[in-house]
């Protein structure tokens, strides 16, 4: 059983980390805020069935926690691409590393045991971000760097609500119902900013739109609640590195983007640090990571 949870946090981690790659080349062809519309659209549509399947899957629209949660993650998205399109695919994902050692501050915030092996990567990973925010060398600029942070912490309000979240009759129907809620809300955000979407986009920036919405989106936030369900909070959490391992592989690798030596030291403070983080927190809860998706695109 454990074999299959792996297998589903490493599919989550890397589809996680395909969404800077593909956001960017749609980012060629229109705005932010259109983007993440149009992905939170497909996987609307894809995930309306799990949503309605069932009296109790529809029950969740009603539940001030499901429809604060999604809203949540609507927002968190579009503050993230919004940066993403003032910095490189590989500086964005690096930053995203330093979603562990936040978890480990909300943790202790919240009276959960935090150990001193974690706060070691806490400030080692914090260290690796300032590094990167204070020195991007070309690959963004501070407003950037400051709307990626930025959305972390609403990724991480969104997983503090999401713990609340009530009991699922069936596992996809919290990450079905999450989708559209989050849909609704970006839509009227999205037309006041720049109203109506353009539609006629290349074959490949609807395929990326394609690749968000159901992979980066609805298929990733199903893998990661079923795996985080099934083993501990440790390792769990390890997978959450895949991400920003995945889309800065490929920022190098297929848009060119340049590893200055601070990206290279701060990406690996934070991915360091953050692997620190979560091995540290090997008494914790098993629970404590359940239902809590990386923050990803």
């Amino acid at each position: 059983m454990k074999r299959v949870a792996f297998l589903a946090l490493i599919l989550a981690g890397t589809l996680w980390g395909l969404g800077f790659p593909l956001g960017k080349l749609i980012l060629r062809e229109t705005d932010a805020a259109h983007m993440v519309l149009l992905r939170f659209v497909v996987a609307a549509v894809v995930a309306a069935p799990f949503a309605l399947a069932t009296k109790e899957a529809r029950a969740l629209f009603r539940s001030p926690v499901m429809l604060a949660s999604g809203a949540l993650y609507g927002v968190a998205f579009m503050v993230q691409f919004e940066g993403l399109a003032h910095v490189s695919v590989t500086l964005a994902a690096l930053l995203v590393g330093a979603m562990p050692a936040l978890i480990a501050v909300c943790a202790k915030l919240m009276g959960e045991k935090v150990s001193r092996a974690s706060w070691m990567g806490v400030g080692a990973a914090t260290l690796g971000a300032v590094l990167i925010a204070g020195k991007p060398d070309g690959a963004g600029s501070p407003l950037g760097v400051a709307l990626s942070l930025g959305s972390l912490l609403i990724f991480l309000a969104w997983l503090v609500v999401l713990k609340r979240a009530p009991k699922a009759p069936t596992p996809m129907a919290i990450p079905a119902v999450t989708v559209i809620v989050a849909a609704f809300t970006v839509l009227p955000i999205a037309f006041a900013m720049h109203g109506p979407p353009n539609l006629h986009l290349s074959t490949t920036a609807w395929s990326g739109v394609l690749g968000l919405g159901v992979l980066s989106t609805l298929l990733a936030t199903a893998a990661w609640q079923y795996g985080s369900s099934r083993v501990g909070s440790a390792s769990a959490g390890v997978f959450i590195n895949i991400e920003p391992l995945m889309g800065a592989s490929i920022g190098v690798l297929l848009f060119g983007d340049h590893l200055t030596l601070a990206l290279a030291v701060g990406g690996l403070m934070i991915i360091s640090g953050s692997f620190v983080v979560v091995l540290g927190e090997k008494q914790a809860d098993p629970e404590s990571l359940q239902a809590q998706p990386a923050p990803a695109p």
